[in-house]
């Protein structure tokens, strides 16, 4: 897997990565169990778009100063730019049903914070492994391009048919199997993820709910790393524009809680966004759409959908 980052930009990724988790999980564990409001996680969704955007400033600059090459360097930032964006988007279907999951097992707002926050780092642990294999699996064989494509193109038109109705929790096999596995304890007990009933060591609910999140993000990762190889065979920019968009959810998941509804017709997009990538894919043998018209029709479909979301939200 040939990559055009250097070295040092490597190493500057990983430290960014690491003093993300040490503010997460060392600075903002010190304010303790406590709700997260709108203006809280604006600012946090905020600071994390910009960190994004220094880091891929710091992109074009490496591959200017490597290559010498301002149109390289451009159109690897652009490659960036569209990945970011794509799983940003694709993240926002993974918020839904994080949302669908905290009402179901009713987790205190309290908590909420904690699940994100365990669920992201193991979301970058799986999702590094799954992108490294992805990248192997490509630079050998070329024609799983067209198997990724053909199955965004089948996963948008799922999408597309199940955009708009109730999802239940009641039927999702993975949460029947983890119920098999593991007895859970009536109430919670605090932010344990173990307690004692009974004379017994069991489960709370918060340790089934992360179970959920991690599960449930896996098989999103099935469907969106596949569609950001369709941008860029560079794994660098496959692993550190994923990684980018995973940093910013656990803010994002708490700044769309407060306005799911207005939302509602996002899905539709993401479906499109979906087949238009995998279409990509199956095409690229005979035609490569250029990075710049990729990210300004995924710009137009989300813009659109939220537009039309907005004209059409349910009065509340």
């Amino acid at each position: 897997m040939e990559t055009i980052a250097p070295l040092w930009l490597w190493g500057v990724f990983v430290a960014f990565v690491l003093a993300a988790l040490f503010v997460d999980f060392v600075l903002l564990k010190k304010q303790g169990a406590h709700e997260v409001g709108v203006k809280e996680a604006l600012n946090w969704s905020l600071a994390w778009v910009a960190v994004s955007f220094v880091f891929n400033g710091l992109l074009w600059w490496a591959v200017k100063d490597t290559t010498g090459s301002s149109a390289l360097a451009n159109e690897k930032s652009l490659e960036f730019l569209t990945g970011y964006l794509i799983e940003k988007s694709l993240a926002v279907d993974n918020i839904f049903v994080f949302l669908l999951i905290f009402t179901y097992f009713a987790v205190p707002s309290a908590f909420q914070k904690r699940v994100l926050m365990i669920g992201i780092l193991g979301a970058i642990v799986l999702r590094t492994i799954m992108i490294l294999v992805g990248g192997w699996l490509l630079a050998q064989f070329h024609w799983i391009l067209y198997v990724f494509g053909a199955f965004l193109i089948l996963t948008g038109i799922k999408m597309w048919w199940a955009a708009g109705k109730e999802s239940d929790l009641n039927d999702n096999p993975a949460l029947k199997l983890l119920r098999k596995l593991m007895p859970v304890s009536k109430d919670y007990d605090g932010e344990k993820f173990w307690t004692v009933e009974n004379g017994k060591r069991i489960a709370t609910p918060l340790l089934m709910v992360i179970a959920m999140v991690g599960l449930t993000d896996v098989i999103f990762a099935v469907d969106s790393i596949p569609a950001i190889f369709a941008i860029t065979s560079d794994p660098f920019i496959v692993l550190t524009s994923n990684v980018f968009a995973i940093l910013g959810l656990r803010a994002m998941f708490f700044l769309l809680q407060a306005a799911a509804s207005r939302f509602h017709l996002l899905n539709y997009g993401l479906a499109v966004i979906l087949v238009f990538i995998g279409s990509k894919m199956v095409l690229i043998d005979i035609y490569k759409i250029p990075v710049a018209v990729s990210l300004g029709v995924v710009i137009g479909i989300l813009a659109i959908t939220m537009l039309l979301s907005a004209r059409t939200a349910p009065k509340t």
